[in-house]
């Protein structure tokens, strides 16, 4: 399979978008509960990193079906962010606007990435 150009993910629409959420995710984590720094924030934090790293990692690699794969497990840290932002809203540490808001932010970036793997099969 043709090999991809491995500074391709700088120009892709999802990977400055998911950039930018995983900035927002963590200034949101600033509001949490100190206590939570190295539980849940770190974890949160984590996963809105992935994302970013996660496409960037996956045009290094050799084949198409390898950045799919990434991209793949992008869209897994997109999940486990919704579930972590819900009980976010549970607990009381955002409200549900601001819940909605990163929602539709993560479903976004969500469609972008399977728009980019259906792109590449």
């Amino acid at each position: 399979m043709k090999e991809i150009n491995k500074k391709l993910y700088r120009k892709l629409d999802v990977w400055q978008e998911s950039i930018n959420f995983a900035f927002t995710i963590f200034k949101l984590c600033k509001k949490f509960p100190k206590e939570e720094r190295f539980g849940f924030s770190s974890q949160l934090k984590r996963a809105a990193h992935s994302i970013p790293s996660n496409i960037s990692e996956g045009a290094s690699r050799k084949t198409k079906k390898d950045f799919c794969y990434f991209l793949y497990v992008a869209q897994g840290s997109c999940s486990e962010i919704e579930t972590s932002l819900e009980l976010a809203r549970k607990l009381e540490w955002i409200s549900e606007e601001e819940k909605n808001k990163l929602d539709e932010k993560t479903i976004k970036i969500s469609k972008m990435l399977t728009g980019l793997i259906r792109s590449l099969k």
